[in-house]
């Protein structure tokens, strides 16, 4: 990448990714290195990258030219020190939650989060004897207050799923640096396009680059930004005796749809404000929860922190779960499927999918209720969409 790249806007920057080092010449387009391992001259040097994460290119489960092309492109958006990508959002958290908890640890961790992070959650507690306490995402006196010896971290979502609720970065992180604790981040809904959290004192930021970053609903992987070299060091050791390295050609993929990422961000931006106006005076609509209404309890925390109040919303009917089975058997322009961040418009019901691993009291804790329905809005015209969610709720 060019000075001038790296001093540029984040829309540029996304634009210019970095090239993996080729003398006299450069490709526009970042190659995709399908190749397990590298061969060396030297077994001296050999050992040398073997021991280190910035040595030479050694073996596809320590790292790749297309993959550190795109742990380098998402790291500098992030405004971060070193990334580390994987297979998959959930490797990325993994690989995170593992490297840095061990048995007897104590983790702090927002109410409202994603289903799968909160399984793995309760997995750390069964097996592991990690314990937990939930708190507000925007109370930074509530984790004080929750905080002991053996807390270790403190996790959050920027914007949660599927609630949206936006929780106070600045404030939480600066609780969690006083303390000493290191505080970790999904910023999947967001992305560095809507927030940089590494700007407002998070340690490490995830990514499930599935959704957003890659953008096209055609790549599974994950990303974790460290905002220090000397922990990023520490999680890797850990990361690729894990072994949840990310593929080239899924690299590659991700970083193809990077380029198109603030654009795309735009226009899922606006089309979810259309659409989660118009829903929320529906009659068959009892809530909409998106941070870009003024109704929705993050609107003042998201109007400071957001350059954007995202594309993923999510709304309950007023009839239930019958209702909500109703509307998703009635859409047809908009498709039932999960994941989010694609360029088409999906609708899910959380409590069945999603979420499917939480309780009763988990759900309610995260405020999912049985007519409750998540819409991730894609690129398609706004009137389109609406004639389509119009249609379903009649």
């Amino acid at each position: 990448m060019s000075e001038f790249s790296r001093a540029a806007s984040l829309e540029t920057r996304a634009v210019h990714l970095p090239q993996p080092p080729i003398e006299g010449s450069r490709p526009i387009a970042v190659p995709i290195y399908q190749t397990s391992g590298f061969t060396f001259d030297d077994p001296a040097v050999m050992a040398d990258a073997m021991s280190r994460p910035d040595g030479a290119f050694v073996y596809g489960r320590y790292t790749n030219p297309t993959v550190r092309s795109l742990e380098q492109a998402v790291s500098g958006l992030e405004g971060g020190a070193a990334a580390i990508a994987t297979g998959s959002g959930m490797g990325a958290i993994n690989t995170v939650l593992l490297a840095l908890l061990k048995p007897g640890d104590h983790l702090i961790a927002q109410r409202s989060l994603y289903g799968g992070t909160a399984a793995m959650i309760n997995e750390l507690v069964s097996r592991f004897g990690i314990t937990v306490t939930y708190v507000p995402e925007n109370d930074p006196e509530a984790l004080r207050l929750a905080a002991r010896p053996e807390t270790r971290l403190v996790y959050l979502e920027t914007i949660s799923n599927p609630m949206t609720l936006v929780a106070d970065l600045p404030g939480m992180f600066a609780a969690a640096r006083d303390l000493g604790i290191v505080s970790v981040v999904d910023n999947t809904f967001a992305t560095p396009m809507l927030c940089r959290p590494v700007e407002h004192g998070a340690d490490v930021v995830l990514h499930s680059t599935t959704k957003y970053l890659g953008g096209h609903t055609d790549v599974v992987g994950g990303l974790a930004v460290f905002a220090d070299q000397g922990l990023y060091e520490r999680v890797w050791h850990f990361a690729i005796e894990l072994g949840a390295s990310a593929d080239p050609f899924a690299s590659w993929l991700t970083l193809r749809g990077l380029q198109t990422l603030a654009l795309r961000m735009e226009r899922h931006c606006a089309n979810a404000a259309l659409l989660a106006t118009r829903l929320a005076e529906h009659e068959a609509v009892t809530a909409v929860h998106w941070p870009g209404l003024a109704s929705h309890p993050s609107y003042e925390l998201a109007g400071k922190l957001l350059t954007g109040f995202g594309g993923v919303f999510s709304f309950d009917l007023a009839g239930g779960r019958a209702a909500g089975e109703r509307f998703m058997r009635s859409v047809r322009l908009a498709l039932l499927a999960p994941s989010l961040g694609g360029v088409e418009t999906l609708v899910l019901h959380p409590a069945t999918t999603s979420h499917r691993a939480l309780n009763a009291e988990e759900l309610a804790r995260s405020g999912i209720g049985e007519g409750t329905v998540r819409i991730a809005v894609g690129i398609e015209h706004p009137e389109d969409l609406w004639a389509d969610l119009a249609q379903a709720l009649t």
